[in-house]
């Protein structure tokens, strides 16, 4: 079974005075990329969050979300009195303006306003950790969907490549017969007398030459082991990505031997079929 890098999940829970939002997001990367962004006063509690989201995904880039929203009557931030009433006198000094406008300047000046601490609830932080794993739970489910649909796009490609492939033997005869000629005909245009033993023999070496049938062999071999690889529970995108590189080298070298312009054909669409294995394949956990 193989699971896609690409996730989306996102879990919300609705405690006594506050709103708390998990949002998790994940893409493709080489490695665990991971990304946090919780309110400065959950800052120190950081790395237990970065532990768990480490436990629950291995690989991709991540991006986690915590929102926090106050649903109670009251606010951390307070208005600092002295310091407001302080600002507005001094203004009143400098410009003519009334109360009201002299406020509106003074609450932007520094320290007009102060945000108390709160002290962090671990009980409260508990239910954060469970709304984090919840949506962990969902990412991976998406996860799991999202590898669900490569792995049929998957199958459906390597059974391209087959299908070119058993073209390419059916064609073979043909290309066999086609170097047979142009080797005569090469032949009947020098107008040299030739021993006919000698040029079985050359016959001979040209075609073992061009023989394909050890790479079509190795090719049908890899092509099995990528549908038993993401099958298989181990399945993982480096293992897939290390097959398709055997299977592009078989490609290329009957490609390489082929000789013959409608084999040549197949070989392209096989390249073409492969590159978006490629490509899929970067994006498999």
């Amino acid at each position: 079974m193989i699971q896609s890098m690409t996730g989306y999940g996102k879990h919300i829970i609705q405690l006594p005075t506050k709103k708390i939002t998990v949002e998790i997001k994940s893409l493709n990367s080489k490695s665990l990329d991971l990304n946090t962004r919780v309110p400065s006063a959950y800052r120190q509690k950081e790395l237990q969050i970065r532990k768990l989201l480490a436990s629950g995904l291995t690989r991709g880039k991540i991006d986690l979300n915590l929102f926090v929203e106050s649903t109670a009557g009251e606010t951390a931030t307070k208005i600092n009195h002295k310091t407001l009433m302080q600002y507005m006198e001094q203004l009143s000094e400098v410009v003519a303006a009334d109360q009201v406008e002299l406020l509106k300047m003074a609450v932007k000046m520094p320290d007009a306003l102060k945000t108390e601490r709160e002290e962090i609830d671990e009980d409260e932080f508990s239910e954060i950790l469970k709304a984090v794993s919840q949506a962990l739970v969902e990412i991976n489910t998406y996860r799991t969907d999202e590898g669900e649909v490569l792995k049929n796009d998957f199958l459906k490609r390597i059974s391209n490549i087959s299908k070119h492939l058993e073209e390419v033997l059916l064609i073979d005869s043909q290309r066999i017969e086609s170097v047979k000629q142009r080797l005569r005909s090469a032949l009947s245009d020098l107008k040299e007398r030739v021993d006919e033993n000698r040029f079985e023999q050359e016959l001979i070496y040209y075609l073992e030459k061009y023989d394909i049938t050890e790479e079509k062999v190795r090719l049908e071999n890899h092509l099995s082991y990528f549908k038993e690889a993401i099958n298989s529970k181990d399945s993982n995108g480096k293992k897939l990505g290390f097959i398709t590189q055997e299977i592009g080298r078989e490609i290329n070298t009957i490609g390489s031997k082929s000789n013959f312009a409608p084999m040549q054909q197949l070989v392209v669409q096989m390249k073409d079929e492969l590159e978006k294995i490629k490509e899929q394949a970067l994006n498999v956990l």
